[in-house]
């Protein structure tokens, strides 16, 4: 039963710490669109970094997979 607890708070941390990446995401994408409109070109690649380090959470996660 014990191990069955621990899955599910497992699966329920995992899915919090997804659902605050996608928040992450979102506000990086909008970070980078007030870079590009102002033509902050380190800004732009700063948030471009940001966003692959996202990306490679959300897939290590399966965030992408269709649910």
């Amino acid at each position: 039963m014990k191990q069955v607890i621990h899955v599910i708070r497992k699966a329920d941390v995992e899915k919090q710490y997804v659902n605050m990446l996608n928040l992450e995401l979102d506000y990086e994408l909008a970070t980078l669109h007030d870079a590009i409109s102002q033509s902050d070109e380190k800004q732009q690649e700063k948030s471009k970094q940001r966003l692959k380090e996202i990306h490679a959470e959300l897939e290590k996660y399966d965030a992408f997979a269709v649910i």
